[in-house]
């Protein structure tokens, strides 16, 4: 009898010793799962701290302010389309059928030195100065002027197959807007097309791209029919900085709807920064407030 009490007990014990290994076998793999998840998280978690992760969005463009430093006279009859600062003094290009011209303008006195005009057929835009070659863009006619910077002769022209707005140079490239939301470099020997690049502000295109001026780097654009300048990263065409220049030009001084702000030149050597519009009586000397 106490030999057969004792079978069943064993067997009673080894089928207890059989549950709890399993439930512990159960927790031990449970245990594991949750260690791998975690330890797969932390492995995650520890390459976006590291940067293997997606970049984040470009910083939106910085406003910026100025003030006005001075205030110089400025022939209000000239539909100013391209300005460069030079050996002291302004070139300008002007527009307008019939009134179209280059001209050299004397600082600080705002008179006008030199001019040749344009054929009444032309209508004058963007300008750049190359060397001892004045390079002038016309608006719809496709065609390039290129003049001697001294004598103002014209020495050559050439074609593009967009419309004609702002010209700046980079000290490589011409660099050209046709009133579209992408610039355009030229090379500035053949006038070939080097390549495009679409400008975006705050990640959105930036259309009736201007007058242009190549400064410290950047490419700054007025935009048509605005008070605004664009400061632009030339490699990537994102812009950086944007400089509102509402209320520069007194109310009782605007003409109607075309005398609006088309104009930068920059005075490398004195770090100076000049613009102006067109028909406005005024060009100004301005210092940006960042």
């Amino acid at each position: 009898m106490a030999r057969t009490r004792t079978g069943r007990r064993a067997g009673k014990d080894k089928t207890k010793d059989a549950k709890v290994n399993w439930v512990a076998g159960i927790i031990v793999l449970v245990i594991a799962s949750v260690l791998t998840v975690l330890g797969w998280t932390m492995m995650r978690s520890g390459r976006e701290i590291r940067g293997d992760a997606p970049p984040s969005a470009p910083a939106p463009a910085r406003l910026l302010g100025y003030e006005v430093v001075a205030t110089y006279p400025h022939d209000e009859e000239a539909f100013l389309q391209g300005l460069i600062w030079q050996d002291g003094g302004f070139y300008e290009s002007t527009g307008q059928y019939g009134k179209s011209s280059l001209r050299r303008v004397e600082f600080p006195s705002g008179k006008v030195v030199k001019k040749v005009d344009l054929a009444p057929d032309l209508f004058g835009e963007g300008l750049a100065l190359v060397g001892d070659r004045l390079i002038q863009l016309t608006w719809t006619s496709n065609r390039g002027l290129v003049y001697d910077r001294e004598t103002f002769k014209l020495v050559g022209d050439f074609s593009y197959k967009t419309e004609g707005w702002g010209l700046t140079y980079d000290g490589t490239n011409l660099i050209m807007s046709d009133g579209s939301s992408t610039l355009t470099f030229l090379d500035p020997q053949t006038f070939k097309p080097v390549r495009q690049l679409p400008v975006r502000l705050d990640g959105r295109p930036v259309y009736n791209l201007n007058e242009l001026e190549f400064i410290e780097g950047e490419i700054w654009a007025n935009v048509w029919q605005t008070d605004n300048i664009l400061q632009i990263d030339p490699a990537t065409g994102r812009v950086v900085s944007l400089l509102d220049l509402e209320g520069i030009l007194k109310p009782s001084n605007r003409k109607g709807g075309e005398d609006v702000l088309n104009g930068i030149a920059y005075d490398a050597g004195q770090k100076r920064i000049f613009v102006c519009g067109k028909l406005w009586p005024s060009i100004f000397e301005i210092r940006i407030k960042r």
